[in-house]
């Protein structure tokens, strides 16, 4: 199972979640960008891409019961769902910019969390499949130290 795999599941853990994320493109999403010919690489990228900031999200979310961070989240849940092409991902994008705006905003995150946050932040600047998968282990590697019981007033 690859790190994008992995990192699919640990992310997404409850039953309606794995139904509701773990669509099959997202499921499918590596080893069709693996198999792709030229033409339709850069449209699987963007699919990994999503799929990989879906759970880093995910995991945010969390850590920290964010509220926007799971707004986030459905749009690009959405956006891997629906969108046919890189424009179709950007327009679905583009109509929530303002949420993406808000994710930092008020947000009260622990070292975990701000992990996990510059790891979505380098999920959004890669530009090659080797980055993402990168990305990728070291969430699956942040992922499995995660302590999501503990209490706050322990730190």
């Amino acid at each position: 199972m690859s790190p994008y795999e992995q990192l699919l599941h640990l992310a997404f853990t409850a039953p309606n979640d794995v139904r509701y994320y773990l669509t099959p493109t997202a499921r499918q999403a590596y080893d069709q960008l693996r198999t792709a010919p030229p033409a339709q690489l850069p449209f699987r990228f963007e699919q990994v891409r999503l799929g990989l900031a879906m759970s880093l999200l995910k995991l945010v979310s969390e850590l920290g019961d964010h509220d926007a961070s799971r707004q986030v989240l459905d749009v690009l849940h959405r956006a891997l769902n629906e969108a046919r092409s890189p424009e179709d991902i950007d327009r679905i994008v583009g109509r929530e910019a303002k949420l993406f705006d808000r994710l930092y905003e008020n947000l009260y995150v622990n070292e975990e969390g701000e992990e996990l946050l510059n790891l979505f932040g380098r999920t959004l600047d890669a530009d090659a499949p080797e980055l993402l998968e990168e990305v990728a282990q070291e969430g699956v590697d942040l992922a499995r130290t995660l302590d999501f019981e503990r209490d706050e007033d322990e730190e």
